[in-house]
This record gives structure tokens, sequence and C-alpha cells, in this order.
């Protein structure tokens, strides 16, 4: 059976005007349960897991800073959000529920958490609405329970995983392969194991012809026994935040392809949401939702 993690709080309150979309958090459950893709059993509710997951991937000083909301103004703004205790609880619950997640995917071969992909937080800061690394502690968690060996972590959203290559720039049992615009944020990128910046426009076949030709050839050189897939729908060309031009259909493709070839070699996947900010919520629900059908559409 398909687990996804899924916690009230993912739905937090910003304040008025904030271009953050929060709702999706809330409404992407309601549909899948709706349409029938998933009922409520598929459902597991994540905690503030203990503080010892964090330092395997955070500087102990910036999540205590963190924790107890004493950043610099400079670092706080780089984030993005207006710090409170709950904001900050809600992301040590979205690490929780990919930890969670990582272990039912060693079950079921899958598992999916509603939010997460905060691949722009760094070991020691956070940046662009992301305070701790979700994938980086799963997969740390994974290795020091002796759970998993290589690991690879396949970020598809339309910005460079910056924090996530910064975290493992000297760890070769992490491979990080960033798939991301060119030209978007971060300006300033890191260097992942593997990057492939695309340019402004790219449109699904060629978006779809990088992928199916890289990422076959990739998990044959890597031989991970567990993925982290960041599958952001922010690539879509309605996005407001990115700069490439896939149509829904081109990005359900992409995860189909990635589900598919995780499913014929038999190695765990663990999916984190990513970003999506298109103008309307229901395209970005709709985006999101491709992926938990495709799911039980390959895997059950």
């Amino acid at each position: 059976m398909l687990k996804i993690a899924y916690h009230p709080i993912y739905k937090y309150e910003l304040p008025k005007g904030h271009r953050f979309p929060m709702e999706k958090y809330d409404l992407l459950p309601q549909q899948l349960l709706h349409e029938g893709t998933c009922s409520e059993e598929n459902f597991f509710e994540p905690e503030i897991p203990n503080n010892k997951h964090f330092f395997t991937v955070h500087d102990p000083e910036y999540f205590f800073d963190l924790l107890n909301i004493k950043l610099t103004q400079k670092a706080a703004r780089k984030i993005g959000f207006p710090l409170s205790e709950v904001l900050i609880e809600r992301e040590m619950i979205i690490a929780d529920g990919t930890i969670k997640a990582s272990e039912f995917a060693l079950k079921n071969g899958i598992a999916m958490n509603i939010a997460g992909g905060t691949h722009h937080a760094f070991s020691n800061r956070g940046e662009a609405f992301c305070m701790l690394n979700d994938q980086a502690i799963g997969a740390k968690y994974l290795q020091n329970n002796k759970l998993a060996k290589k690991i690879l972590i396949v970020d598809l959203d339309v910005h460079q995983g910056n924090g996530t290559a910064e975290i493992f720039r000297k760890d070769a049992t992490v491979f990080t392969f960033s798939m991301h615009g060119k030209s978007n944020y971060p300006f300033q990128k890191e260097i992942s194991d593997l990057d492939i910046a695309l340019e402004n426009n790219t449109k699904d076949e060629e978006y779809l012809r990088l992928l199916k030709n890289i990422l076959p050839k990739l998990i044959q050189q890597e031989k991970p026994d567990f993925i982290y897939y960041l599958c952001g729908v922010d690539v879509i060309e309605t996005d407001k935040l990115g700069k490439l031009a896939l149509t829904l259909e081109g990005c359900k493709e992409r995860d189909r392809f990635v589900l598919q070839t995780c499913f014929n070699l038999q190695i765990p996947v663990m999916c984190s949401m990513g970003g999506g900010y298109s103008p309307e919520i229901k395209t970005i629900v709709e985006a999101h939702a491709n992926t938990f059908r495709l799911v039980q559409e390959i895997y059950f």
C-alpha cells in the first residue's frame, strides 16, 4: 500500500499577500481522496523527530538559532518566511515525514510526502522557503541505520538543489543530480555531482529526451540502492517562478519515466513534492496529483 506523509500543520497560515501557495498542501490530499486515488489509510501523520536527526546534515549552531528564532535579520530574510515557532515546527514535522516515508519505501517500493523537497536548505543556513533539508536528512537516516549504502538524489525541481549539493559535496555515498533552469534561482549555483542546466522555454520534447538519455545511464553507473525523487511541478509553462515550458502532460511523462524506471529496476524511491507556483491553484494541484495517480498505477 502507498503511504503518504501528511500533517494539518503543512497548511500553515502565512500573512495575507505572501506569494507561497500553502493551500496546496491541504487541497492536494482533499483532491486525492475525492477522486478515489487515495483513501484515508494511505496517509500517516508525522511528528517532531529527535533533534539528533537534524545534526547529521545541519550545523548544531544553525539549528538551535533557527529553533530559538535567533537568526540574524539577514539570515531570516534569505529564508523568505516570517519566522515563528509553528513554522519551524512545521519544517521539523516535514523532515519526519520524509524519514518515515523512507522506511515505508523500503517496505513497499515507494512512499511520498505531501510536502518536502526543501533543497535550498544548506548545512548552516536556509534559503528560499527552505530551512531544514528533508531529503538530505532522510538519506543520512537510512545510511546511519544501515538501511541503505549508496543513495541517488534525483532533483527535477526547476531550481537547482543548491543546499543539497553543498551538504553532500564531499560525500561520495550520496550522488546529487539536479536538472534545472540555467538562468533561474539560485543565480549563483553550487556544484552537484551532475548538473544539467536548461535554457529558458525548454519544452517537453527536449526535456524528456535529455532525462531519458541521462537517468538510466546514471543509475547504471552509480548503482544506488535507494533513490530520492524531488518532483517539483514548477517546470510547467504557467509557473510564476520557473522559466521552462513543459505542459502538464510533459510533466506527467517526466514522472512516469522516473517512477517506471525505479519500479523496473526495483530500487526503492521516496518522493518529496517540491515547488509549484502557477497562478491558478487548480493547476498546481492537478500537476502534483498526477504524480500520485502514476504511483498508484505503476506500483499498486
